[in-house]
């Protein structure tokens, strides 16, 4: 899951301060952040966004974050640029592990391995578990690529066309055949 765009998100944990038995958190956005998420996601409004989720230590020193995003959103329809509204909630699955310990495990599984199976693995940087970029990628992934109004109809035809029907490269090509 690992990301390009910096996460608006700055929510994270040092394992140092996590109890033994692992800590269950619920975070809303503040404003600021819902409104930097709406600006790097090009989203018309982020009205809210909940996380909801824990943080368990895993034998040989890894950490399991699991839990759910709940967010209400609006994007711009690809036809009319209306707003779509959109309910999501999403849930998400990551572990942290040390470098070495990533690749160890790597290397235990076999290449043969699918990446869908189980949770993702993350590399565990200066020990901290990076929540709101886990939360930011989860949204990010599930957002709809192309959003669309129930009612919206593409019907677009090209204004230079004398009839409907010569809207072809071949009608093009009859065109010229009949000058010759």
């Amino acid at each position: 899951m690992t990301s390009e765009i910096a996460s608006p998100l700055d929510w994270s944990h040092a394992v140092v301060d996590l109890a033994d038995g692992g800590i269950t958190k619920e975070r809303a956005a503040s404003a600021s952040e819902l409104a930097a998420v709406t600006s790097v996601l090009g989203l018309l409004a982020l009205t809210s966004l909940t996380a909801n989720y824990r943080v368990n230590r895993l034998a040989g020193g890894g950490y399991r974050l699991a839990g759910r995003v709940i967010a209400e959103l609006e994007q711009a329809c690809v036809v009319t640029l209306d707003p779509v509204a959109q309910h999501m909630d999403e849930k998400f699955d990551v572990e942290f592990w040390p470098e070495a310990k990533k690749n160890e495990t790597a290397a235990v599984m076999g290449q043969e391995a699918s990446v869908l199976e189980g949770p993702d693995v993350e590399p565990l940087v200066d020990g901290e578990i990076t929540v709101g970029r886990i939360v930011f990628e989860t949204i990010s992934a599930a957002l709809d690529p192309f959003p669309r109004k129930a009612d919206a109809a593409f019907d677009w035809r090209d204004p230079a066309a004398a009839e409907p029907g010569q809207t072809s490269p071949f009608a093009a090509l009859s065109r010229l055949k009949d000058k010759s």
